[in-house]
């Protein structure tokens, strides 16, 4: 791994995915959408503690990120949403690994058209988002 790009961990618990919602920063497109909250925004301290410690181990060294992908039934069914959020996953590990600023938990939300848009327009789309959330590092 070089030095510019970041590793991403998984965020997995509903509190945490709550805790970025709770931020209030997202940029909605038309294939996804992309919530960001700073590690420490939003908790107590001793939540805080807890996740830069768990963060710094899971990314490897500490210059990392978390991201969580969801899909509610809005999306489709059982089939499509697990293939909106793979397409998700594929994303993030290509674009977020490279541009996406560190120390930062991330949510992807899939949007009805994620399963079935291009791989270039929900690229297009995941870069804009990072763009407009001011949250782009270029390499």
């Amino acid at each position: 791994m070089t030095d510019r790009t970041i590793t991403l961990a998984r965020m997995k618990k509903r509190a945490e995915f709550l805790r970025v919602t709770r931020a209030r920063t997202s940029a909605g497109m038309p294939g996804l959408v992309l919530q960001a909250c700073p590690w420490g925004d939003t908790m107590s301290p001793r939540q805080a503690a807890t996740v830069s410690e768990k963060m710094y181990q899971d990314a490897g060294g500490g210059d990392g990120a978390r991201i969580g992908f969801t899909a509610s039934k809005k999306v489709g069914n059982a089939v499509t949403r697990n293939r909106a959020k793979r397409r998700l996953r594929a994303l993030s590990a290509e674009v977020m690994t490279r541009h996406a600023e560190p120390g930062l938990d991330y949510v992807l939300i899939a949007r009805q058209s994620t399963a079935t848009r291009s791989y270039a327009a929900l690229r297009g789309d995941l870069e804009r988002a990072l763009k407009r959330l001011k949250l782009w590092r270029d390499v």
